[in-house]
């Protein structure tokens, strides 16, 4: 969404945008995982069963809200994950 709003595009169509692309690049993406065997299969279908009341309850939540409160909600997740990013990176000696 912040991507998207950069550019100069309306942010509401930051969604369908990158709903998309991710619809076209994880099942390539993970393709060489499945395909070595590398990934736990238990977590894998733990995710997927936990994430599909998850999305109907985000979308439920999300059309309700602004689309001021989203911005701001997507400006703390991406600082949240960017300080959590840094003190996790590798300490260089």
């Amino acid at each position: 969404m912040i991507l998207v709003s950069l550019l100069g595009m309306s942010p509401t169509a930051a969604f369908p945008i990158m709903m998309g692309s991710c619809a076209f690049l994880m099942p390539v993406g993970g393709l060489r995982f499945v395909r070595e065997g590398s990934y736990d299969s238990r977590t894998a279908v733990g995710l997927t069963l936990g994430g599909i009341p998850g999305v109907l309850l985000a979308a439920y939540f999300v059309v309700s809200m602004s689309l001021y409160a989203v911005r701001w909600l997507v400006i703390a997740a991406v600082i949240y994950t960017s300080i959590h990013m840094l003190w996790q990176r590798p300490k260089s000696p």
